[in-house]
């Protein structure tokens, strides 16, 4: 009778099934064990988190220095690119291609080029104008290539064209991507953001009936 009895407790049937089912106890206290407060503190629960967001925390970082990165990459290029137009025209900076001279006024295209070189590398460099100045630049420079160096072998490494090749694709990036900070277009841009801005708030006033003061 004991027997009987003992098969008739449910807790023994509960221990019972435990034994033939680990899983079920598993699933039944799953709040206490491997899929509660043990995960979330474990490899896949908040320290996991706290690993995972260092790297946006980088990236935040670097997006908010990224438009001093970019206006100090449009200076060095338009610097650089001024430099090649005033060497050929004056003579400095050892001189076209060099040699210590000049290019003879009005020759082309030598001439004309060192002249979009100092005037679209000046303006790119004060950021002034900068999109429509590098995509001249851009163009000019890819003239260059496919006139110049082009003719003499299919790759710019055998023809000498990779400072004409990389101002012409440093120019097209920033057609696309704008001057960045440290700019003249954003000072200029953002005084007429705010005369328009200021013309609008007072229109809007005068519609609703209220005083202007000046």
């Amino acid at each position: 009778m004991n027997d009987l009895n003992d098969m008739n407790d449910p807790n023994d049937r509960s221990s019972l099934s435990a034994q033939k089912d680990p899983g079920a106890s598993i699933g039944r206290n799953g709040a206490n064990g491997p899929t509660g407060p043990i995960a979330a503190n474990g490899p896949t629960g908040a320290n996991a988190l706290i690993r995972g967001s260092a790297p946006h925390g980088l990236a935040a970082r670097l997006d908010r220095v990224q438009p001093y990165a970019l206006g100090l990459f449009r200076i060095v290029v338009g610097l650089l690119f001024a430099c090649h137009g005033a060497a050929a025209l004056f003579g400095i900076l050892g001189g076209a291609a060099g040699s210590g001279g000049t290019v003879p006024a009005g020759t082309w295209p030598g001439w004309y080029a060192a002249v979009i070189q100092l005037a679209a590398g000046g303006l790119v460099l004060a950021g002034l104008g900068t999109r429509s100045a590098a995509f001249l630049a851009s163009g000019s420079m890819a003239y260059a290539y496919f006139d110049v160096h082009q003719p003499a072998a299919l790759l710019p490494l055998r023809n000498g064209g990779e400072t004409a090749a990389l101002f012409c694709w440093s120019f097209l990036l920033l057609v696309f991507t704008g001057p960045g900070a440290l700019a003249l277009d954003r000072l200029f841009g953002t005084r007429v953001g705010s005369t328009e801005t200021t013309a609008g708030a007072r229109e809007e006033r005068e519609e609703r009936g209220t005083p202007v003061t000046a």
